[in-house]
């Protein structure tokens, strides 16, 4: 299979607009097209045709078993999907469009093999023009996780969905970088305490003002089970990955890891320019620029695939605010003996 790639990061162009329309027929015809978000950059087909979604699993190599993500452009297309509240209606006039996922009861209409047989489904409205307008273009809700091989570190620029997929998928639409560069907040508000499944750039601070008191997935509090997918390693590099706290331990690392092959640090400025002067160090952001680390984890991961590292040390970061989620794939990536 050909594998198209088109420009659409202004949305400006006759042959953008054009772009966006080949898309939108794509998706109606039951085939995938990667698309950006904020967050990353997702793969996606529409979310009410189980061929189609079953096409998405075959081409990432995704166990059945991960439910995926159904993307809207607006709140009309909700309640034929999924039971709403008033609580619902606060959250999304809050955070949507944005990187806030829903986890809610589902409506019959959306097929078992998005939801992995859950009775819930996750819904969100991405705050990014391509995406809304391949949503309203098509006409469908659409089903996407993340445009990568399955466990890969997630792509952030149009070149990752490529490596990852090309002869795979016929269509990727480049809109150019991604702005936060870690995947949505999920949280399930189906039960009686809403969870958290999977942190993102919206923290549970920031929602408890519309939710109270919230359970983190895996905690004595939580009513429901996580989403079976959170069971999978994801985010990784071919690289092994290890983490270290400060620059004393990543020297101690390199010292272990450096006899067994190539090796590449990520690390903030300020504890780069502590190490010793012949390490292959990437700089991912400013020391206590969390937003930017963020953005740049996964295209630093895949930079460690390029050159050919066989281990990675990252620095680690204070687990609050977008902390959290950054820790969060980073244990989920960690190498693990």
């Amino acid at each position: 299979m050909e594998t198209m790639i088109k420009k659409v990061d202004r949305l400006m162009t006759t042959e953008e607009l054009a772009s966006i329309e080949l898309a939108g027929k794509y998706i109606r015809e039951g085939r995938l097209v990667a698309f950006p978000t904020e967050t990353v950059y997702g793969l996606g087909a529409d979310a009410l045709n189980e061929a189609a979604v079953a096409a998405i699993f075959a081409a990432k190599g995704r166990p059945a078993d991960n439910p995926l993500i159904v993307h809207i452009a607006d709140l009309k297309m909700l309640p034929p999907l999924a039971e709403v509240n008033d609580i619902v209606y606060k959250l999304a006039a809050a955070f949507w469009p944005g990187p806030l996922t829903l986890v809610l009861p589902k409506k019959d209409i959306v097929p078992d093999i998005v939801t992995a047989g859950l009775d819930s489904v996750a819904v969100r409205m991405p705050d990014n023009q391509v995406a809304l307008a391949l949503i309203r273009t098509s006409g469908r809700p659409i089903a996407a996780p993340s445009a990568n091989l399955s466990g890969r570190p997630s792509p952030t620029v149009a070149e990752h969905v490529a490596i990852d997929l090309s002869g795979r998928i016929p269509l990727i639409l480049d809109g150019g970088a991604v702005d936060i560069g870690l995947e949505s907040t999920v949280i399930d508000i189906c039960g009686d305490m809403p969870t958290l499944l999977r942190p993102g750039k919206i923290t549970a601070t920031d929602l408890e003002p519309y939710l109270g008191k919230i359970a983190v997935a895996g905690s004595k509090e939580a009513q429901r089970p996580a989403a079976p997918g959170m069971k999978y390693t994801h985010y990784a590099p071919k690289a092994r990955v290890y983490l270290a706290k400060d620059g004393d331990q990543i020297k101690q690392l390199i010292g272990q890891l450096q006899p067994q092959g190539q090796l590449m640090v990520i690390a903030t400025d300020v504890t780069a320019a502590a190490l010793p002067k012949d390490t292959d160090v990437f700089i991912i952001s400013r020391y206590n620029d969390w937003q930017t680390f963020a953005r740049n984890i996964f295209a630093a991961f895949r930079l460690a695939d390029a050159k050919g590292a066989v281990s990675v040390i990252t620095e680690t970061v204070p687990e609050q605010g977008i902390g959290l989620a950054i820790m969060n794939r980073l244990r989920k990536a960690e190498y693990k003996k």
